[in-house]
């Protein structure tokens, strides 16, 4: 008890969704901390938790407080009636294809806001989850002091966001700019294309991606970016700093197209440069075309195996299809002495994400299902369907 007094209590902004979920669970499973404030919009009960973060959640250690931090009063309150010695920040708005005041307001107000009340409430280290997609290079990684030059909406917001902490007196921050990130719960990375491999295994079709394989997308597990947000809190030499958090794997799309073709036992090509240089004059209308191809088949299995609700889309925004390489150098990190426990992305990383207690299962429709309250959830099935289980979103 002696030990566990003299830990540190924390607060994650954002501790519902995929990524603060998995640091909760990270910090209470290691014994790194004396408690957990969770501070997000969305409760629990309601988030998608899986059944290892609903267990993880209902520990003691770990209090839940509802807060609109758009508001700089909720932001403030999350701090109340305790000491703090750090603060994560996983909240921000990630869905893409939004307008620029959505973005503006829930990235760049939020973050601001969370750090506002990070530095009135004196804590030793804010580290704010920024993005890798600073900047297209194929051929060498990107360093964090390069040249700037966001190409998704949620990059341009968070840049902003980085700036702006500098300008935020008193304030002890670390700024961490993640490749891909993957895991259990994830909705928005690497899942979509396991969906849509479903979807291509269900129509029988060989699975046609844009440009080529050596299009360059790092990835990062879930697990190891946390390690990295809590590394970066011991150690006084990372303050103000900005760090790429990436895997040594050099994920391409290639190699993940690879992967999924085993998983689902299909084939996959590419069009090429020159043909999907064509595209990109019109790329409303190929993104218009190609959801039309997956939305229809996705439709007709969540109605085949009675799925009236699911966090998963097969939707691709086309910000997504983009020639962009997502390129990072990590030697600045690894030179604080951080290791990777995932070094890098293959077939059993992806059959983690999928990965389900056998207890839980019940063998419907060709697919395992699992029941949490009002929601069904399928799991991959690697030779026939598509839904991925147990899985929790913002």
């Amino acid at each position: 008890m002696a030990g566990e007094a003299q830990r540190p209590n924390v607060v994650v902004f954002g501790g519902c969704g995929f990524i603060g979920r998995n640091l909760v669970s990270y910090l209470l499973e290691n014994g790194l901390v004396s408690s957990v404030r969770v501070v997000d919009k969305v409760p629990p009960q309601v988030a998608w938790l899986s059944s290892i973060h609903r267990e993880v959640f209902e520990d003691p250690r770990v209090v839940f407080k509802s807060a609109n931090l758009i508001n700089q009063g909720a932001c403030d309150a999350a701090f109340e009636g305790g000491t703090f010695k750090y603060a994560f920040n996983c909240a921000c708005e990630t869905k893409p294809g939004q307008t620029e005041p959505v973005y503006r307001e829930g990235i760049y107000k939020v973050s601001m806001n969370c750090a506002t009340a990070a530095a009135n409430h004196r804590v030793d280290r804010f580290v704010e989850l920024s993005s890798g997609a600073m900047y297209s290079s194929e051929k060498t990684g990107h360093k964090e002091d390069d040249k700037v030059d966001p190409w998704t909406q949620v990059a341009k917001f968070k840049f902003q966001v980085e700036e702006g902490l500098r300008n935020i007196p008193g304030l002890r921050f670390t700024i961490l700019r993640p490749a891909i990130v993957y895991g259990v719960g994830d909705k928005t990375g690497i899942v979509p294309r396991l969906v849509i491999g479903g979807i291509y295994k269900h129509l029988n079709e060989s699975m046609k991606l844009l440009w080529d394989k050596n299009m360059v997308m790092n990835t990062v597990h879930v697990e190891d970016l946390c390690r990295a947000m809590w590394h970066v809190c011991q150690r006084e030499d990372t303050l103000g700093h900005v760090y790429n958090v990436a895997d040594d794997g050099h994920t391409t799309q290639g190699l993940l197209s690879e992967i999924i073709s085993e998983l689902f036992n299909i084939n996959h090509d590419y069009y090429g440069n020159t043909l999907s240089s064509i595209c990109k004059t019109d790329m409303i209308g190929v993104v218009e075309e190609v959801n039309d191809k997956h939305s229809g088949p996705w439709a007709e299995l969540c109605a085949r195996d009675g799925v009236e609700n699911t966090p998963l889309s097969p939707y691709i925004h086309q910000e997504l299809l983009y020639n962009k390489h997502l390129n990072l150098d990590t030697s600045k990190l690894r030179n604080t002495n951080f290791t990777l426990t995932r070094p890098q992305l293959n077939k059993e990383r992806l059959q983690e994400v999928s990965a389900f207690p056998k207890e839980k299962m019940i063998f419907q429709s060709e697919c395992y299902f699992f029941s949490s309250g009002h929601h069904t959830m399928l799991w991959i099935r690697y030779n026939e369907i598509f839904l991925i289980h147990n899985l929790s979103y913002q």
